[in-house]
């Protein structure tokens, strides 16, 4: 796996095109790394530069402690991402990550830093809270079948305990995140929103993610794809076809006169 990881320990270029014409932020789930997003970076033209972006905890950054705060993972990926602003940046997130891009996407734009496109996967809206979420206080053991009830993760590397002992931590901190975070009210955002999401993820109903649209003064989509919580693998092709159909007509003169 060919990685340029630079500077910024929070960001990675699988396949660096110095001309692209946007780039495209991708931001793993609870428990994810920035190697999830490997292979939608190689299916992407050299039009679009994916920077997948890597958390403490995890891969390379295993010895840093895991950041148990949407918000503050949100302010230090922004500031990560403001070096990047050179062109047009637009987000994509899958569960957890689509929540830390909208919260990315909501500075950017208060920072004057225009967001052409928010994609946000497998997720329901900031404003849709589920009461009595608490995964993260589960025994290892419980944690476990929640990972593997969700299908997101190898079943082997969850059977070897020396694997487990290097990514609970994580992945328990990552869900403490995911489910402490609550909605700060705050002015909608101004870029488009496509939400997708699996017609049978446990997760999010068709409700929960067309609230997506009350996030938005801008234009709003809602893709249904088939599969669970992590459809995501299984429609790469069909996902990366529709972000392209977005992404690919973009130019700065068209997000410069809006």
């Amino acid at each position: 796996m060919r990685t340029t990881v630079g500077a910024d320990p929070w960001l990675r270029r699988f396949h660096p095109s110095p001309d692209a014409g946007v780039r495209l932020v991708c931001l793993p789930h609870a428990g994810g790394s920035a190697s999830f997003y490997f292979p939608f970076s190689r299916a992407f033209p050299a039009a679009v530069e994916v920077l997948a972006v890597q958390y403490p905890g995890r891969q390379e950054r295993h010895q840093e402690p895991a950041v148990a705060d949407i918000n503050l993972l949100a302010d230090r990926i922004t500031d990560a991402l403001a070096a990047e602003a050179d062109r047009p940046l637009a987000l994509f997130g899958h569960s957890m990550g689509a929540m830390l891009a909208f919260e990315i996407a909501s500075r950017l734009e208060e920072l004057g830093i225009a967001v052409p496109q928010l994609f946000v996967s497998g997720r329901r809206a900031p404003s849709r809270h589920r009461a009595m979420e608490s995964v993260h206080t589960f025994t290892d053991e419980g944690l476990v079948a929640e990972l593997l009830a969700l299908d997101g993760t190898d079943a082997e590397l969850l059977a070897d305990p020396e694997v487990l002992q290097m990514i609970l931590p994580a992945i328990r901190s990552d869900y403490r995140a995911v489910e402490t975070y609550r909605y700060r009210p705050r002015p909608k955002l101004l870029c488009p929103v496509v939400a997708l999401t699996g017609d049978s993820d446990p997760r999010v109903d068709l409700d929960e993610a067309r609230a997506w649209a009350d996030h938005t003064s801008g234009s709003f989509d809602l893709r249904v794809f088939p599969g669970g919580h992590f459809y995501l693998s299984a429609q790469q092709t069909a996902v990366v076809e529709l972000v392209q159909q977005r992404l690919l007509p973009l130019t700065w003169s068209e997000i410069r006169d809006g």
